[in-house]
């Protein structure tokens, strides 16, 4: 009975230290965790796009409905991001916070963790490209097919 009782309260205190916010028991390889990622993604790219002097359906077309917005402060918007890696341990947490701050609809600042390249190069126009392809007929066509079209009914084969 006594070893009973020492094994139910050994297992009952290891499930209780993998329920714990210690790092090293938390990486045990039979404890599944997943990726966490709140709040609006953010990356350099999309923030090199946001230039002063912008209107605010602009910046919210590059970066998204902001997270956050002040009703004491509507001038200012608040994006945030933050990932925190599961178990695969493929990955590293990251943090991200960017405020922009509007007068009279207008960009006039942006503070935060990242900020828009001063001297960018020449953005890359976007060009739309239409394809042609022309349309073929199947070669292996079947036995009715080619009856329907011996009657007339459909389009003739082309030499």
């Amino acid at each position: 009975m006594r070893k009973l009782l020492i094994l139910i309260s050994t297992i009952a205190s290891f499930f209780l230290a993998a329920c714990s916010s210690d790092p090293i028991v938390n990486r045990l390889p039979f404890v599944y965790r997943i990726d966490i990622q709140q709040g609006n993604v953010i990356d350099q790219e999309m923030v090199d796009k946001l230039r002063i002097g912008m209107n605010r359906r602009q910046a919210q077309f590059v970066l998204g409905a902001p997270m956050l917005i002040d009703p004491f402060h509507a001038d200012r918007w608040d994006y945030f991001y933050l990932y925190t890696p599961g178990s695969d341990g493929r990955s590293e947490a990251a943090q991200e916070r960017i405020s922009l701050f509007f007068e009279e609809d207008r960009l006039v600042n942006i503070t935060g963790t990242m900020h828009p390249d001063p001297k960018p190069d020449v953005l890359p126009t976007s060009r739309q490209v239409t394809l042609i392809v022309p349309r073929q007929e199947p070669e292996d066509v079947g036995i009715l097919t080619r009856v329907w079209r011996w009657m007339g009914f459909g389009k003739q084969d082309r030499d």
